[in-house]
């Protein structure tokens, strides 16, 4: 039994480390992609899980499949194909260690995947199935994606979904909000961040926000980020806020929102419950847990190899 499968793109985050005299990058390539990154933060939670997706048959491809391994990730429903390359991502980073994407992805394998070739047996065998945005921008991607999704509907799965916009993924604007209203009629738990709200529905107050989501979209559980400013959720019966951790060094931003997801999803199946149940003090221990997670993975480089063990961030908690 998995707790939670993910489907979606696996990819190489190239970061900007430094520049030369002449002020060309050098770049530091860390293994990612928002729905990996999501399952390392379960698996290294002692969660069971697997990802669904396609690499390139290259070097970054292989290695990807191999740090999937290393993690503990189910990487049989990840395919190797010769005709594509592997999905690359160049971050750059501010001084505040927020990020800007470039990909080269036109098109990446992670969205060739078809819904025939999906493993199926691993959905059958999960709790939850989790997706973002990123395999709604492109066919065949988009088809499996929602013929996934359909098919955990029906039987019964839990479905979690990111937004996770990154604008120059999309050939407009308005096909990208299409699909992220979509994803959004589909699950059961939601996390988006406070700029995607905004986006969407041109709200900028949080509570608001989740409000709106939750009773226009049938969403269970919803959690805003806001990045500095911690996290807004809101169930239905129970909201409220969490503030960040503070009192750290961040170095690197990316894959922090997706560990944030990750972490707070692993808590609610912890407890067993529908997300519309969980009670106020149940949901600010899964928030706060989320958000420390987050918090400490932002002092370390990368997505997947940043996230903490779980003795760091009960450690910070209860210190």
């Amino acid at each position: 039994m998995y707790d939670a499968i993910a489907i979606g793109e696996l990819l190489i985050d190239f970061t900007c480390r430094s520049q030369d005299a002449q002020g060309y990058p050098t770049m530091e390539a860390h293994p990612g992609g928002a729905p990996a990154n999501f399952l390392a933060a379960i698996n290294r939670f002692s969660g069971k899980t697997a990802l669904l997706g396609k690499v390139g048959s290259d070097a970054f491809g292989h290695l990807l499949r191999g740090t999937l391994e290393q993690a503990g990730i189910d990487n049989t429903g990840v395919l190797v194909d010769p005709a594509v390359f592997t999905s690359l991502a160049f971050v750059t980073l501010d001084s505040h260690g927020d990020r800007e994407f470039s990909f080269a992805r036109k098109p990446g394998a992670d969205t060739m995947i078809r819904k025939e070739e999906l493993n199926l047996d691993l959905l059958d065998q999960a709790r939850l199935l989790h997706f973002g945005s990123l395999s709604l921008t492109d066919e065949p991607a988009r088809s499996a994606t929602q013929f996934a999704v359909a098919y955990a509907r029906e039987r019964g799965k839990l479905v979690s979904f990111d937004p996770n916009l990154r604008r120059p993924l999309w050939r407009d604007l308005d096909e990208a909000r299409e699909q992220m209203l979509w994803g959004l009629g589909q699950a059961d738990m939601v996390k988006i961040s406070g700029e995607e709200v905004e986006f969407l529905f041109g709200i900028r107050d949080a509570k608001e926000g989740a409000k709106h989501i939750r009773e226009q979209y049938g969403v269970k559980l919803v959690f805003v980020t806001l990045g500095p400013d911690g996290c807004w959720f809101d169930n239905g019966q129970a909201c409220g806020h969490v503030p960040s951790l503070a009192g750290i060094q961040v170095k690197d931003t990316t894959g922090a929102g997706d560990i944030f997801g990750g972490s707070a999803v692993w808590q609610v199946l912890q407890t067993g419950k529908n997300p519309a149940d969980l009670r106020q003090d149940e949901l600010t221990r899964a928030v706060t847990f989320a958000c420390t997670a987050a918090g400490l993975s932002t002092t370390k480089p990368g997505g997947i190899s940043s996230v903490p063990s779980l003795e760091e961030v009960e450690a910070r908690i209860n210190g």
